[in-house]
């Protein structure tokens, strides 16, 4: 039998006290409930709670049209921004191999774009779909969000002048709005096969729906369990009142207290650079379902042992304005061992024999300990390994414990008010009709 994730607290002792922890969570079975009855705010948004039971009879067709993608193409350009990306990069980079392009043997490749208008960006990768025999899954619910927009735009173009436009129809795959939307609209037009994005699930919640499963799929990863991880995690979770045995409910009560103490900084931290877009999926999720109305925990991230040599000296001996939580993983994909040098001119023959590995999570512990020393309250959350069922229950897991913590903080944890300004800012600037008058004022202010 599988383990599951493994919430360790000994490192906040010095900041809050346990009891408090169990307190807090104890106190916060009232929004487990709230979810769980549909009763909160942001009700409408939660579809992702049943997911790991609702999506079971899509996965044969999600598999299905991956298969075909895989067919048909060497390379997938995944077309998205915000939830529509970012879940699915987390678990491919999270699970992949670290150098993908340059493997000799046979893989699908997954690229990304609509997540940035950088003319440079999107033209240097129009120079290597020149090369490839590629697909598209496009992934916007309305069809109209700027940036995955153009660049849909491009690519369809780019793509149709390639191989045709009746060749292009049978690479494109459309994951929008079961009935509007002008994707929705294009994608009937075109007759390009298409996926739904529920109505009940915002896009940072959206992983283990056709947005993230498909790609996923695409890439060669094994979607049922990373499925059946989520449902693990749902299961010690979503029901149990019981709130020290639950660790959602933990991990929600310790950083709000926590919070409460002066740390408004959380550093989500890992010691494999393959967790690195997990990081950012994890930063949009928390980022925008907290931060609003003058609240939330603002949500960044590092690299180890990499970052202990730019930010470890802040986080070392800088203002105490920050906690950490730390994904450890136990045990590797691979093994390396540690060669003897005759001479031993690097010192380094102390070590000769160990496992790299071995050195590595020494270097994590020893890096708790410091930062325990420099007054860091450090949160760990243990995995037995980086694989498709546990960053399924890390999906999971982190998707509740926002969710909780959010109505601890008395905020709507499913919207996102504060994402429009910018857009409105940039059609005025645009002079998209309609915001001609906006324009001037604002063309005004950057004279």
């Amino acid at each position: 039998m599988k383990e599951n994730i493994i919430i360790n607290l000994r490192n906040i002792e010095g900041f809050v006290q346990y009891e408090e922890v169990v307190a807090l969570a104890q106190q916060s079975v009232r929004h487990l409930d709230s979810l769980n009855a549909g009763t909160g705010a942001g009700n409408d948004f939660l579809g992702w709670l049943s997911l790991p039971d609702d999506i079971l009879p899509q996965l044969d067709r999600i598999e299905k049209t991956a298969k075909h993608l895989r067919s048909v193409s060497d390379t997938t350009v995944v077309i998205g921004i915000g939830g529509s990306y970012l879940g699915a990069r987390a678990v491919i980079e999270a699970l992949s191999h670290s150098f993908p392009s340059l493997l000799k043997s046979k893989h699908h490749e997954i690229i990304y774009a609509g997540q940035n208008i950088c003319e440079d960006y999107v033209s240097d990768l129009l120079e290597i779909l020149d090369a490839r025999n590629y697909s598209i899954i496009v992934i916007s619910k309305s069809g109209t969000t700027t940036e995955p927009a153009l660049a849909f735009r491009i690519f369809k173009d780019h793509l149709e002048n390639k191989v045709g436009k009746a060749s292009a129809a049978d690479r494109i795959i459309a994951i929008t709005d079961s009935k509007k939307g002008a994707l929705r609209s294009l994608a009937d037009l075109n007759g390009y096969e298409t996926l739904v994005i529920p109505d009940n699930i915002g896009g940072r919640y959206s992983v283990l729906t056709p947005v993230g499963l498909l790609p996923i799929a695409v890439s060669g990863l094994d979607i049922r369990a990373l499925v059946k991880g989520a449902k693990a995690i749902e299961e010690l979770t979503r029901h149990n009142k019981n709130a020290a045995s639950n660790p959602a409910l933990m991990y929600a009560a310790a950083r709000n207290l926590i919070l409460r103490g002066g740390r408004s900084v959380e550093i989500l931290v890992g010691f494999t650079p393959r967790l690195h877009f997990l990081s950012e999926w994890w930063k949009q999720l928390f980022g925008e379902s907290e931060g609003k109305e003058g609240k939330g925990i603002f949500p960044a991230s590092v690299d180890f042992t990499t970052d202990l040599h730019s930010l470890g000296q802040y986080i070392q001996e800088g203002q105490r304005i920050l906690f950490e939580t730390m994904i450890s993983v136990k045990n590797p994909k691979k093994k390396l061992t540690i060669p003897s040098e005759k001479d031993d001119s690097d010192q380094l023959n102390y070590l000769a024999g160990k496992r790299l590995s071995e050195v590595n999570h020494n270097a994590e512990m020893g890096t708790v300990l410091a930062h325990n020393d420099g007054n860091v309250p450090v949160i760990t959350l243990n995995i037995p390994e980086l694989d498709e069922y546990y960053t399924g229950q890390l999906i999971y897991f982190f998707e509740l414990a926002c969710a909780i913590s959010g109505y601890i903080l008395d905020v709507n944890p499913f919207d996102q008010p504060g994402v429009e300004a910018y857009k409105k800012n940039m059609f005025a600037l645009l002079n998209k009709p309609g915001y001609e008058e906006a324009g001037k004022k604002l063309k005004e202010r950057l004279k």
